[in-house]
């Protein structure tokens, strides 16, 4: 309902327009005294309880009960009927107590006498509250005493609160108020559309840049071959030289010319390719024959210059001492856990943080002090808490999943649980959830065995669920055929159409969330898929497997790696058994923060000429991380049951 104040300015533009000065001024008086508050359930109750009962407006009490009952005389559901009809008597009821616990006898007496026939009428349930106003001590007495509660009373008011938010959700709108949903929408698409005219004009004159290169590349590769042959130099005379300067001069030239994404590119060091770029220009086309010729060579003499590690596949595994400790502003240590932590996440301000440990608590906190302290809380889930995750448009709801199967989601505000719900007995692990940044919908992603100690591979069988969160009922499930392997980790796009979500059989599924429907999909690790990121600019997606692989794959060029990193030295899963593979990236996308088996975690450089940095040391395992929505801070949690909040220079 929140199109309303849009729509009546449009309804009295047109008023005006007509010259309708009658119809109008009646319009603005009944808006003044809207009795119905615009359909805004908190200002609803707020009326109930907080003005007509406390200040004993019983005519006005009726009356908006009477009004609601016209509003929706439409209904055709019986029980829907019954259930307003038994909420009118308890509020009455209600009114009745509040007077009574006031000693106003007489605003008893008085209700009864202008509304008494009507209430005879609805029910034989009310002929012994007639005789309330009589009774000696009412609030002890066995037939009325549960109506003086407090329980009953915060019963009632939640009742009420829930059965106006259901009404008005489900309420078929008129087309009026629909003008302004559908003008935002339009504005969304034509910003969307704008966006994607930019970047197809920037992609186009990337590629006429890329055309021209190459034909100067194929000019010079003709020109050099001219004077070869004119020379007398044969193509199978040249051999690169066995000396290690020799060696590394074409090959860093070589390098040069190519993406950082290929994989030999990320084994060379910065300082040689920073000493040899001068002499790159007069040698390429001699570097790219005798690094094809010679890549054997060049790769073990790389490997005794640099002290690199390479994998079976030959990408660099770099020790964790060579990586430099990141330079650090300031530093905060949030101590209030007791266990060690398996989720931490920024808040969508990042003005909050949320922790969640393996005895099942979650607690809200803020690292700084001039954010007010009101929201912070302690939430006891009574299950290993597997996945969190904010709400995208405030900070106000945190959905929490379990390893039994719960969803509860977290009101900030009220610091209480606003729904509980649970997925289905055949799939009791809730492993990641993800809010739509547009729509009010979350994904969740269940797995059918819950995640022990010993391998992700383990878990079973996936559910991908879609929920609606004004209703918290379930909306969906997305199709992944028969007996799909476990979903591990999901992200959406800036607009919330696109799901991506990760498999333990190293699969990568992306979903039309309009549709409801996998539109695409590809092998993307050799082991399971333990977390997934779109980039930046959502022209690529990360991924991050549980042998410690990280790749960024392009949407563009589906199956094309456009970087790649091996984080085996940081992440090996027998050094602590609540090591979960998890990654981050930072706002700008340049910097991607992994989760370690070590005390301290790598950052990435994404696309960089530098490998990296290391975090400050924590007393055991890294095992979750993240990075402030918009500043560059980030968030690591460890097995020594602590989180640490960390600014970077």
């Amino acid at each position: 309902m929140e199109n309303m104040q849009y729509a009546e300015e449009l309804v009295r533009e047109f008023l005006v327009f007509r010259g309708f000065t009658n119809t109008l001024q009646a319009f603005e008086t009944e808006r003044c005294t809207d009795i119905g508050k615009m359909f805004q359930v908190y200002k609803i109750v707020d009326l109930i309880f907080a003005v007509y009962i406390p200040k004993f407006h019983a005519e006005k009490l009726v009356g908006l009960f009477s009004f609601f009952k016209q509003c929706f005389s439409s209904w055709s559901e019986t029980t829907m009927l019954d259930t307003f009809s038994k909420l009118e008597g308890s509020v009455l009821r209600c009114y009745i107590v509040h007077a009574l616990q006031s000693g106003r006898k007489d605003k008893v007496v008085e209700f009864f006498g202008m509304n008494g026939n009507d209430l005879l009428l609805k029910g034989s349930d009310w002929t012994a509250w007639f005789a309330i106003p009589y009774v000696k001590n009412p609030s002890i007495d066995p037939q009325f005493r549960v109506y003086f509660s407090k329980e009953w009373y915060e019963a009632l008011r939640l009742s009420v609160r829930n059965f106006f938010s259901e009404i008005f959700n489900g309420t078929r709108l008129p087309a009026l108020l629909k003008i302004s949903s559908e003008k935002n929408t339009i504005s969304c698409l034509k910003k969307d559309n704008k966006r994607l005219n930019q970047k197809l004009l920037q992609l186009q004159a990337l590629l006429e840049e890329k055309d021209a290169q190459l034909g100067l590349s194929k000019r010079s590769m003709g020109a050099a071959n001219s004077s070869f042959q004119s020379s007398g130099i044969d193509g199978e005379n040249l051999r690169p030289s066995s000396s290690s300067e020799d060696i590394c001069a074409p090959a860093t030239s070589y390098l040069g010319r190519i993406p950082q994404s290929e994989e030999c590119a990320a084994a060379e060091p910065t300082k040689f390719a920073s000493a040899r770029v001068e002499s790159s220009s007069r040698q390429d086309s001699y570097s790219a024959s005798s690094l094809h010729a010679s890549s054997g060579g060049v790769d073990d003499t790389a490997q005794k210059l640099y002290g690199s590690h390479f994998d079976e596949n030959g990408r660099d595994m770099l020790r964790e001492e060579e990586f430099p400790e990141v330079s650090v502003e300031f530093q905060e240590t949030f101590l209030g856990h007791t266990s060690p932590i398996t989720r931490c996440r920024f808040s969508a301000s990042g003005n909050n943080i949320a922790s969640a440990s393996v005895d099942g608590t979650v607690r809200i906190w803020t690292y700084d002090s001039s954010i007010p302290a009101s929201r912070n809380a302690t939430i006891y889930c009574g299950a290993e808490i597997m996945s969190l995750d904010w709400e995208c448009k405030s900070d106000r709801l945190l959905l929490i999943g379990t390893a039994d199967g719960g969803i509860k989601a977290w009101n900030v505000d009220a610091k209480r649980v606003v729904c509980d719900l649970n997925t289905t007995d055949a799939f009791p692990s809730v492993l990641d959830l993800k809010c739509s940044p547009v729509e009010p919908i979350f994904v969740s992603a269940a797995s059918s065995r819950r995640l022990g100690s010993n391998s992700i591979d383990s878990l079973g069988y996936a559910s991908l669920t879609v929920w609606n969160m004004k209703t918290w009922k379930a909306m969906t499930v997305l199709p992944l055929g028969e007996d799909p392997p476990a979903i591990t980790s999901l992200c959406f796009n800036h607009n919330g159409k696109i799901l991506a979500a990760s498999a333990t059989d190293g699969m990568i599924h992306m979903f039309d969330m309009s549709a409801g429907l996998q539109i695409t999909g590809w092998p993307a690790h050799d082991s399971a898929i333990s977390s997934l990121l779109f980039g930046p600019d959502e022209t690529s997606i990360f991924s991050l497997g549980s042998d410690g692989k990280i790749f960024e794959w392009s949407l563009q060029n589906q199956g094309r790696v456009l970087w790649s990193k091996t984080s085996s030295w940081f992440s090996e899963p027998q050094t602590s058994k609540y090591c979960r593979h998890e990654m981050a990236l930072d706002a700008s996308g340049r910097q991607l923060l992994a989760a370690s088996g070590s005390v301290r975690a790598p950052i990435y450089q994404v696309q960089g000429h530098s490998n990296g940095f290391k975090t400050l040391p924590h007393s055991a395992a890294i095992t979750t991380v993240d990075w402030h929505p918009s500043l560059p801070i980030f968030l690591t949690g460890s097995a020594d049951n602590s989180v640490r909040v960390t600014s970077i220079l």
